[in-house]
């Protein structure tokens, strides 16, 4: 799972990029918000974790740049307004959660793995088809399909982003920890394994190549 964590505060952004990749969460960090709006265009994330103040933004106004782009990826919002005006007002902008600072950072990872467990890691369910990213387990038509790693990852993150072109490159960043250490080919692997292992035991088609541009969810097919 992958979180783009935004706060202009130095010392703080380091410790929830350190306290974040400790607990297993690949994240990316940002001081601005002109560079979390630049990360967010190019990059998928499972979560977006930001602070309300930033210098040169309203950190309000990134939910709508996520959601446009996501609609399912939860936005937590940090803030140093303790007032309940405040918290309402964020929670209207569309922000899926408030949290006060400061804070307890185990509180602070556990309601953002409850969030998550809301949003982009919950059961997915397409007609017959459901995919539980937590149980690592995918079921069709009553069946359970035995596929498990990179490709049941790589299955999930196209479910998630369904109504989207996702890159070699996205993908990577999405799911690999070291992304610059492997090559592009290992995403066909993975969607090989898909088509192999699932699509066609199954006689369904799961996931579209989009040429020169990247992969797309596609089940079920539309008329």
């Amino acid at each position: 799972m992958r979180i783009l964590v935004v706060e202009d505060e130095s010392t703080l952004n380091k410790t929830l990029l350190d306290g974040l990749s400790e607990c297993g969460f690949q994240t990316d960090t940002s001081e601005s918000y002109k560079d979390a709006e630049y990360y967010i265009g190019i990059r998928n994330y499972d979560l977006v974790l930001c602070d309300w103040m930033l210098e040169d933004g309203d950190g309000t106004d990134l939910i709508e740049v996520v959601k446009r782009k996501s609609p399912r990826t939860p936005v937590v919002i940090l803030s140093a307004k303790d007032d309940k005006q405040s918290e309402i007002a964020a929670l209207k902008a569309g922000a899926d959660d408030y949290i006060k600072k400061p804070f307890n950072f185990d509180v602070l990872v556990a309601r953002l793995e409850a969030r998550l467990r809301f949003g982009g890691t919950s059961v997915i369910r397409i007609d017959e088809l459901i995919i539980d990213p937590d149980e690592e387990k995918i079921i069709y038509k009553e069946k359970e399909i035995e596929l498990k790693g990179k490709p049941f990852e790589v299955l999930t993150h196209l479910a998630r982003h369904s109504d989207q072109i996702v890159s070699k490159e996205q993908l990577l960043d999405a799911i690999w920890e070291e992304p610059e250490l492997v090559t592009p080919n290992v995403i066909e692997v993975a969607i090989n394994q898909i088509r192999q292992k699932m699509d066609k035991p199954l006689g369904i088609s799961t996931i579209e190549t989009v040429r020169r541009r990247g992969y797309r969810f596609c089940f079920p097919k539309k008329a």
